[in-house]
């Protein structure tokens, strides 16, 4: 596990906040570093693996996927990472969580554009041996940063 201070948690802040238009530059002004200190700190959350990539939001119904639809199933709890890792390789998945439970161990979300695209993503859930629990249509989802990184250290200038 990375130790990190109050700076490493003041950029992962801004950087939940909005990493598309925060440069270390920008993110300088509001912590008490240089922008040079930033893109150093940075990179080593990288490379210690505290930030895992940049990923953008999108909005799949507005890209023509109306239809999102989560899948909760059960997989036997010592085969739950390896099927995981399966279910993402499925057309039309957009993530998988595992979740530490005897059932209902694995949830993903599947975005398509028609109903026929839904029968053959839950034939190949079965075909890896998935319980499926429940379909459920997800309407929207909400994400907000999680609040307790850096906060105090950010300025508001």
């Amino acid at each position: 596990m990375a130790e990190l201070d109050e700076i490493d948690y003041g950029i992962l802040h801004l950087l939940q906040e909005d990493a598309r238009h925060q440069t270390p530059v920008d993110m300088a002004e509001h912590l008490p570093v240089s922008a040079q200190t930033v893109r150093n700190r940075i990179e080593k959350l990288e490379e210690a693996g505290v930030i895992e990539g940049y990923a953008p939001s999108i909005n799949y119904e507005k890209a023509g996927f109306p239809i999102r639809l989560q899948f909760i199933c059960t997989a036997p709890p010592q085969q739950r990472e390896e099927l995981a890792k399966e279910i993402l390789q499925i057309d039309h998945m957009v993530r998988v969580d595992e979740m530490l439970s005897a059932t209902e161990n694995l949830r993903s979300l599947a975005v398509t554009k028609d109903s026929e695209e839904i029968n053959t993503i839950t034939e190949k859930l079965h075909e890896l041996g998935l319980t499926i629990e429940r379909e459920q249509l997800q309407r929207y989802e909400h994400n907000r940063p999680f609040n307790h990184f850096g906060e105090e250290t950010i300025s508001e200038e």
